[in-house]
């Protein structure tokens, strides 16, 4: 007699959850983006930073002695954590990510994205809940532990968990449907932040600051929608297309019909001349997120409350307040851009073709960059602004295309896997950008540049490694017909999870039919609210820039 345990797994594996005839290839991108809402929090990790800094002061943060080694922080109940202590965790989150999809991406293509989901809501909100014992008893080590490594592991997994999945269902449409499950990477913070602010002022008391309480409330409300998002997940059977649609007749060069292995992939120039587009477009990006609000601050001052004579330097403690909320505003409006620009730009690569959608992002890329110095000196606010949201759409976007530009030149047979390597880029993104951006800015400090020109040069190097970007895509070729697979050997690939279905000559077995049905529009809807209440709050926060 089968036991439960057997029926437990049975319920993860990949050969059981192939759809069968009926089902809505469109409820797989809510599925996705179930997941991809809840660890992109992950950005908004921040929102947490000021308040874990005075755990212990509540409202006043305790010092610790000046000789408190780094082992000691890490273990120390009597004084509070520094903000540099704490932002540990955001790099571990991208340094695991990336690492991460790289180890298990082949273990996920082996195994299916309702596994791979699974255990990455295990970790993610696992790691919640360790970070919260942490906050709890006041170990530093067990935040690291829980959300830093445990969470980055579930970050990575989930990631990467819709690609090859989506990439399979939507062959005709692969920027759009990778665009949306990435687009919810990118939301993740505009939802979860103002949610956690609001549970964080519900449970502050005066003995504490309500971070640990949050983080449980938090890892409940994501496990839920996780593991939705995880059993939701369904798989193409081997050889599904769409009812109606026939490959194109007329071949495009840069869109391979063959499929390159996993271990032979990394062995390609375009490998890693994709993995250098990425890295270099990431690294302008991220830079200039980690830096937005100090940066808006500095260059517009006193411009921002209507007083363009006062320099930053000169502002009193009320009127850097009043900007700092101002600045706020820009951020939150960068990261609607990302957002908007994962989608946005993803589904146009669909009509431009990947390599020219990079082609868009370094060039106009290198002219905003170039020219924001004179929109910021010339006073400029919205003109800034404008240069700014572009940016962060083509980051975003960026991130949303790449799968499906390695899909075109490798196949789909192992993209998740292959994307999952690729994602060692943003690891090493996630600390040349920032480094750049914060390193030069000190320096020009240091050498007595004026807060409103301290990142001209910064703007130039940024726009520089653009230009790199755009030389690494214009070396893209089509993959040597040597790396390709042969049809026996994807054969026998599909042989290992094939099921048997009834004979249907136009390959669509009667799956992926109904457009927005009852069940699709519900998905959609429970998916959509969420979404909508996030991008409201950043609006109204935006607006604040212009009033």
């Amino acid at each position: 007699m089968e036991s439960n345990e057997t029926k437990w797994r049975g319920l993860l594996d990949k050969q059981n959850i192939i759809a069968q005839a009926g089902f809505n290839r469109w409820l797989v991108p809510p599925a996705a983006l179930a997941i991809h809402l809840c660890i992109g929090m992950a950005y908004g990790f921040s929102v947490f930073w000021l308040p874990l800094s005075q755990a212990i002061g509540i409202g006043k943060p305790v010092a610790c002695p000046a000789d408190t080694s780094m082992l000691q922080i890490l273990f120390t109940t009597t004084c509070d954590w520094k903000v540099a202590d704490l932002g540990w965790m955001y790099t571990l989150f991208f340094v695991l990510l990336g690492s991460s999809a790289a180890i298990w991406g082949g273990w996920l293509e082996r195994v299916g994205p309702r596994k791979a989901g699974f255990v990455s809501t295990l970790c993610w909100c696992g790691g919640l809940l360790i970070s919260a014992a942490g906050v709890y008893t006041h170990q530093l080590w067990m935040m690291w532990l829980g959300s830093g490594v445990i969470g980055g592991i579930g970050l990575g997994l989930g990631y990467i968990s819709p690609v090859s999945t989506l990439v399979k269902w939507f062959p005709d449409r692969r920027g759009m449907a990778t665009g949306m499950a990435i687009m919810g990477f990118g939301g993740g913070a505009m939802i979860g932040s103002p949610l956690a602010d609001m549970l964080m002022n519900y449970f502050k008391t005066p003995t504490s600051v309500g971070v640990w309480q949050t983080f449980i409330v938090m890892a409940v409300i994501y496990f839920v929608s996780m593991m939705i998002g995880s059993f939701g997940y369904r798989i193409p059977p081997v050889g599904w297309i769409p009812e109606g649609w026939t490959p194109p007749v007329k071949k495009n060069a840069m869109i391979t019909h063959g499929h390159v292995h996993l271990k032979n992939a990394h062995k390609t120039p375009q490998f890693w001349l994709i993995w250098a587009v990425l890295c270099l477009n990431v690294s302008a990006g991220i830079g200039v997120i980690g830096m937005a609000s100090p940066m808006l601050q500095e260059i517009f001052a006193g411009s921002l409350i209507a007083q363009p004579s006062i320099g930053f330097a000169d502002l009193n403690a009320d009127q850097k307040k009043a900007i700092a909320t101002i600045a706020a505003g820009f951020v939150g409006l960068l990261s609607l851009f990302n957002i908007v620009g994962r989608f946005f730009w993803a589904s146009l690569s669909d009509k431009m073709g990947r390599k020219l959608t990079y082609f868009t992002f370094f060039g106009l890329g290198i002219a905003l960059y170039a020219a924001a110095p004179w929109a910021g000196h010339e006073g400029l606010l919205a003109v800034f602004v404008l240069f700014f949201c572009i940016i962060l759409s083509m980051y975003g976007g960026g991130f949303a295309t790449v799968p499906a530009y390695l899909a075109d030149m490798f196949g789909t047979q192992f993209v998740g896997a292959i994307h999952g390597r690729l994602l060692t880029a943003w690891s090493t993104a996630g600390i040349v950008g920032p480094v750049v951006v914060n390193y030069i800015r000190e320096a020009q400090i240091a050498a007595g540049v004026p807060r409103a020109q301290v990142y001209d040069r910064t703007m130039l190097i940024l726009a520089g490694m653009l230009v790199l970007g755009f030389i690494a895509n214009l070396l893209i070729r089509p993959v040597a017909e040597k790396w390709f697979m042969t049809d026996a050997e994807v054969a026998e690939l599909h042989a290992q999870y094939a099921k048997s279905h009834e004979h249907d000559p136009s390959g669509s077995f009667g799956i992926g039919r109904g457009g927005l049905d009852a069940s699709t529009a519900l998905a959609w809807t429970l998916i959509g609210i969420p979404i909508a209440w996030g991008v409201w709050i950043t609006f109204s926060k935006a607006l604040i820039l212009f009033k």
